[in-house]
């Protein structure tokens, strides 16, 4: 998309630069990456293993989060005033205008109306937020990393800046921005609820939740941004906009407002108008999809000075199973998975998760907010592993699959070297330095270490949600 057609001209040499980065934006979302490994692809090799394409019960309505409205739908409801309210299958549903620069709406029950961002909503099922093999999701990255930007706002919450992109299609994205070079590693002498948040690190946190089989962070990509055009000229958040300013060095920089780093101290700054940033898929928004928000048994304690309860009690855990919702289900094996994940790259920060309400305690945890991993590849941090050292149980599947990626034929890093090849922003640089690739290798390890040692003093480790699937000689590990 040609930024220049659409705001006013910018005579810098970044619009040089993000026609060709936009040129390699097409080149890699269409149709197959080109892949920078060599060889075999393991990535490819591992999503066609059995433990990547485990069959799955058939899903039922009630099993979807969002679905269409029908014609059946309609005659069901009864009332005259329901029937005037909803949208027969056959009809279309048009914009009310065009003002605005958005585009001309003219969706029906028929999938191929629909925008890549409403695909994405109408996929969302009681056990994972996309199923891999979807063609629309290589198609929602790519609208993510090249749609014309109709407006930038900040986003409400949190302790970071953020800002909420509008497309023209209704569609909006959750932008993060770069703040510090990707090789930058946390000082250690500071706590983890004061580190700054990066942009590629909730770029690898989808492909590593992608990579692990889990599928339960929204689509993230990468994208070079214009400060200028795509932010400052078309803001409508007037907050937002009287904190830009131009750097000494002629750099367009913007603070915004939050609770840190939001100063003339830590400005985000383009070079001098090109901008790294991350863009997240948006779940269905509130009043159609509520979701809860469950404050995590085994959070940090967020204190300099004081350990939180499950650093002190060894029998922990035996608390949270008698404790609602962990008392029954699958919910205690979920947060391990995500404690699995967190580990792997290195996240303190997962004080709350979320759940849709719809499907209540038989569901997903959905692995939002990933900004503060991938910190740190020197060391690793124990006690993010806590809820597995002290609960001893973890699904089989993601056994088999953590197994899996210790072989050397679907090697952890090289698979998510290689998964990371596909964003755009690896053409700029590597989104992960090898070090962190290899930290990846040496946390797996560790992972299935304290599987083992729990395995020696425990007979119910295992919870196998892989029944009546694990019978054929094809999912064992050869």
């Amino acid at each position: 998309m040609d930024t220049n057609m659409l705001h006013r001209k910018v005579e810098t040499p970044f619009n040089v630069a993000t026609e060709k980065e936009k040129e390699l934006i097409g080149a890699k979302m269409d149709a197959k990456v080109v892949q920078k490994v060599k060889g075999p692809s393991k990535l490819e090799a591992l999503f066609n293993h059995p433990l990547y394409n485990l069959p799955r019960p058939e899903l039922q309505e009630n099993d979807w989060l969002l679905r269409v409205r029908t014609n059946e739908d309609e005659r069901s409801t009864g009332g005259e005033e329901e029937r005037e309210e909803s949208t027969p299958s056959n009809s279309e549903w048009q914009s009310a205008s065009e003002e605005d620069s958005y585009d001309k709406a003219n969706w029906t029950s028929d999938p191929e109306t629909h925008p890549h961002w409403l695909r994405f909503h109408l996929g969302i099922s009681r056990w994972e937020l996309y199923n891999r093999k979807d063609l629309n999701l290589a198609k929602l990255t790519h609208y993510l990393a090249t749609q014309r930007i109709l407006n930038a706002v900040q986003k409400a919450g949190g302790t970071q800046l953020k800002l909420l992109m509008s497309f023209p299609n209704y569609g909006q994205a959750l932008l993060k921005p770069m703040k510090q070079s990707r090789d930058a590693e946390t000082d250690f002498n500071l706590f983890y609820f004061s580190d700054f948040e990066r942009h590629n690190a909730e770029i690898a946190a989808f492909h590593l939740d992608r990579v692990l089989g889990f599928n339960r962070i929204p689509p993230v990509v990468g994208r070079l941004i214009n400060v200028t055009t795509e932010i400052r000229e078309i803001t409508t958040d007037q907050r937002l906009s009287t904190t830009f300013f131009t750097s000494p060095v002629g750099n367009v920089c913007f603070y915004g407002q939050c609770e840190y780093y939001c100063s003339t101290e830590h400005p985000v700054c383009g070079r001098p108008h090109a901008l790294e940033a991350s863009l997240a898929a948006m779940l269905p928004d509130l009043s159609l999809a509520p979701r809860r928000s469950w404050r995590s048994p085994w959070r940090q304690s967020y204190s300099r000075t004081k350990l939180a309860q499950w650093q002190k009690d060894s029998a922990y855990c035996d608390t949270v199973k008698r404790t609602p919702p962990y008392n029954h289900g699958n919910r205690l094996v979920h947060l391990i998975d995500m404690a699995i994940l967190d580990f792997l790259m290195s996240n303190m920060d997962r004080h709350h998760y979320e759940t849709f309400e719809k499907f209540g305690n038989e569901t997903f945890l959905l692995h939002l907010d990933n900004g503060r991993a991938f910190g740190r590849h020197s060391c690793d941090e124990p006690s993010i592993l806590a809820p597995l050292r002290q609960c001893c149980r973890i699904h089989r599947s993601t056994f088999l699959r953590l197994r899996l990626l210790s072989l050397p034929g679907f090697r952890l890093s090289d698979v998510m070297r290689e998964s990371l090849a596909q964003d755009p922003l690896e053409g700029v640089a590597p989104l992960l330095s090898e070090p962190h690739l290899s930290a990846l290798d040496r946390r797996l390890a560790t992972v299935l270490q304290v599987v083992r040692a729990c395995q020696d003093h425990h007979d119910d480790v295992i919870h196998n949600d892989m029944e009546g699937y694990d019978q054929q000689p094809d999912y064992q590990l050869n």
